[in-house]
């Protein structure tokens, strides 16, 4: 099995690379995270998903590529910036809602229905808000969180950050967890 061959590519994934190249964007999401998230993504028809981080549009991309028509996604990140840049290239997608908010402030004043999968790919939900990230989860919906192996980008002290993340998530009884030591590192959650 070669896992490099990647089937299936969103039609924007390309120009998404391109573009994070060109605005010196340095925290893209792994492709073999991408092609994971879509896989899970198409195991829940007329889904319900939400992305924390949508940075470039990356990751939103293959998450789109794995939804049926029925399902909706909720993407949320602070930068102005970047949802514009989002918005450009997703602007035909009638499934999708990009918000432009902090994630925490989003999550605390949230009161809409629950997901069948929340990627957390910031702070908030993360390392934040994570009682009430996991609380907007459905009952067998998917948590999943990346960048769990020490990154070339991380500031000082975020691998003790990161660890002790793992060891409040494996402590958990609300969610069965499998960690991943692939692509950059993962945690693949369920709620029970």
């Amino acid at each position: 099995m070669n896992q490099s061959i990647i089937i299936e590519k969103p039609k924007q994934y390309q120009d998404l690379l391109e573009k994070s190249k060109e605005m010196g964007f340095t925290m893209p999401s792994d492709i073999y995270i991408g092609t994971l998230l879509k896989t899970l993504v198409a195991s829940k028809p007329s889904g319900k998903f939400l992305e924390l981080g949508t940075g470039i549009g990356l990751s939103l991309s293959w998450l789109i590529q794995g939804m049926d028509e029925e399902s909706k996604i909720k993407s949320v990140d602070n930068d102005a910036a970047l949802i514009e840049v989002a918005k450009l290239f997703f602007e035909d997608e009638d499934r999708l809602e990009l918000v432009c908010d902090d994630g925490g402030k989003w999550l605390e004043e949230y009161n809409g229905d629950t997901f069948d999968l929340i990627f957390a790919d910031a702070w908030p939900g993360k390392y934040s808000h994570l009682d009430k990230t996991l609380g907007l989860l459905k009952k067998g919906g998917y948590y999943v969180i990346d960048d769990m192996k020490k990154q070339p980008n991380w500031p000082e002290g975020h691998e003790q950050k990161a660890n002790q993340l793992i060891k409040s998530i494996e402590k958990r009884k609300d969610i069965t967890i499998t960690k991943m030591d692939w692509s950059t590192g993962l945690i693949v959650a369920v709620k029970k």
